[in-house]
């Protein structure tokens, strides 16, 4: 760990709500939610988790951090991958138990299997009539990941996923970035 201050305690709900110190509230697993969006355009590019020790290094290098649940362990976005995402603005919400990332991404993808976005499809139609289709809003991937990125340590192709997937691997087992 860098050589940063410890968040300070929660104070009172006014020095939360209305205060000038950041005081993140973490869950009982020390976890708190961490939405990423593009600084420019505003669009929603992944949401994530991070630990007081992820946090407090985005703060210090500027770079998104992120607790992994499936893989209980701290990582760089872009650490493997190359698509780092260098944080322009961090914003916490009104109860200080939910941080935005405002960042600008080396490469132009967030998403693991190549898209721009991890939110990349959105549901067709809604109401009870629904079939629960899902529409792509990203009509081509920013870069191929079983082509670049299945090198690298920790990377499976979309093969080898499959291959997992059906020798009856439950989902949490399989660790991506």
């Amino acid at each position: 760990m860098i050589n940063f201050p410890p968040f300070p305690p929660r104070g009172t709900l006014v020095e939360i709500e209305e205060g000038t110190q950041l005081q993140p509230k973490f869950d009982e697993r020390g976890l708190i939610p961490c939405v990423t969006q593009d600084a420019t355009t505003r669009e929603v590019l992944m949401v994530g988790v991070m630990n007081a020790e992820a946090l407090a290094l985005t703060i210090a290098t500027g770079e998104a951090h992120y607790w992994s649940r499936s893989r209980g362990n701290l990582w760089r976005k872009g650490e493997q991958s190359g698509l780092i995402q260098r944080v322009v603005r961090l914003l916490i919400d009104d109860d200080q138990d939910c941080v935005l990332l405002q960042v600008r991404i080396d490469g132009g993808a967030s998403c693991h299997v190549g898209y721009r976005s991890c939110f990349f499809r959105a549901l067709a139609q809604l109401g009870s009539e629904t079939d629960l289709t899902l529409e792509f809003l990203e009509q081509e991937k920013v870069f191929d990941p079983p082509q670049s990125l299945s090198h690298r340590t920790g990377w499976l192709t979309v093969d080898e996923r499959a291959d997992l997937l059906t020798a009856n691997v439950r989902r949490d087992q399989i660790t991506h970035e």
